[in-house]
């Protein structure tokens, strides 16, 4: 499948199959501290998406982050980086935030600082690749936007990659916020090679 091809299949866009990408789960965090995904992840799918509407943390700040497998502690190295602009025309910039991991085994970052406000959220998406693979390392990488706690109203929008250092099977993904509670729907694609 062309790269980006998959984005446009889950808009259902004309001359795309849509079922190159077939959703297999859907999760809505209510005051919960994690959400889990604990099936469905197979040999069935080259590629798996996760996809974030509406992340809300109880606490701002509430770092939205990732790992995989049972226990969700495997090694993984990953960069990152981030541009941010606020509302009054302050701090824009591009440029690291502190993501980067170099064979770690704690949860991957994938937004920053995020604002609580009842009208702020974070959204975006997640891909891994070949978790069934018995040869291979799991790349995935990411990009998350939202409003960030800095008083300034801003937004910023979080790209990440990397791989898990593993050659055995990835069939858990799990997600959670450092502060503890969220609110938010994570939904899982699978996407055909």
């Amino acid at each position: 499948m062309p790269l980006g091809a998959h984005r446009t299949a889950l808009m259902g866009v004309a001359g795309v199959s849509t079922g190159d990408v077939v959703l297999l789960n859907t999760l809505t965090a209510t005051g919960d501290t994690t959400l889990s995904f604990t099936s469905k992840i197979t040999s069935a799918y080259g590629e798996y998406i996760w996809k974030f509407y509406n992340i809300n943390p109880a606490t701002a700040g509430g770092i939205f982050s990732f790992q995989v497998n049972s226990g969700y502690n495997q090694t993984l190295t990953a960069s990152a980086f981030v541009s941010r602009h606020g509302e009054s025309n302050s701090m824009g910039d591009v440029g690291v935030v502190g993501y980067d991991k170099a064979q770690e085994t704690i949860y991957q970052e994938l937004a920053y600082d995020p604002a609580n406000d009842a009208d702020a959220s974070t959204v975006g998406e997640l891909h891994i690749f070949n978790p069934s693979s018995t040869t291979f390392v799991k790349h995935f990488y990411a990009e998350t936007t939202g409003m960030i706690r800095n008083g300034s109203g801003a937004t910023a929008h979080y790209f990440t990659a990397g791989y898990f250092n593993l050659t055995g099977v990835v069939d858990q993904v799990q997600f959670k916020c450092s502060s503890g509670a969220f609110d938010g729907v994570i939904k899982m694609w699978g996407v055909n090679n």
